[in-house]
């Protein structure tokens, strides 16, 4: 079914740290009212980036993750910084936190964390052709690399300290751009 997209009549906005919230006020096609918030992000996007060591092998970082308080694997992630783009964001980010370089990036799809009520969006981004590169970068400590068989990726889904949605779902829509190539496990 397709729908018009509601009547936006007001947007105000607060400061809310690294977001702006905004509040919207809303008339939807069959003439209800409501208002509804979303954090808009005041950067330039994010990565998360598939490094494939070989054909079957992808590269995991172990990171200190704030929000639950334990180390977390999952996949090199970060910022898109002002005047760059999602690929050139994707090859200095692996280089920063896993000591890697990419000579091919292929952008595989952009995924949402909650669209209800955020703007934000991240950049599957595909990495082959590696060789070791290490750039300075802001973490607190080196992160530890973990290679992960392509084919164990199932098991990987269900371990307890890998639970980040974007590293889950980037992992499975890259399985899926490579089996469209004819190159997966």
């Amino acid at each position: 079914m397709s729908r018009r997209l509601p009547i936006i009549h007001r947007v105000t906005e607060h400061d809310a740290g690294p977001y702006r919230l905004e509040r919207l006020d809303l008339e939807f096609s069959n003439g209800e009212r409501r208002q509804f918030e979303r954090l808009r992000g005041r950067g330039h996007g994010a990565v998360a980036v598939v490094p494939l060591l070989d054909e079957h092998t992808v590269l995991l970082v172990r990171e200190y993750a704030a929000g639950l308080h334990r180390y977390e694997l999952g996949l090199v992630k970060g910022r898109v910084d002002a005047g760059e783009t999602a690929l050139e964001a994707a090859n200095r980010e692996l280089k920063e936190e896993a000591g890697y370089g990419a000579r091919r990036l292929d952008v595989v799809r952009t995924v949402t964390l909650a669209p209800v009520y955020m703007s934000h969006e991240t950049t599957v981004v595909l990495a082959r052709d590696l060789y070791p590169e290490r750039l300075p970068g802001d973490e607190p400590e080196e992160l530890e690399v973990v290679p992960w068989p392509l084919e164990r990726l199932g098991e990987l889904a269900l371990l307890d300290d890998f639970s980040e949605g974007r590293s889950i779902a980037a992992l499975f829509a890259a399985r899926e751009f490579l089996l469209r190539e004819g190159r997966a496990a």
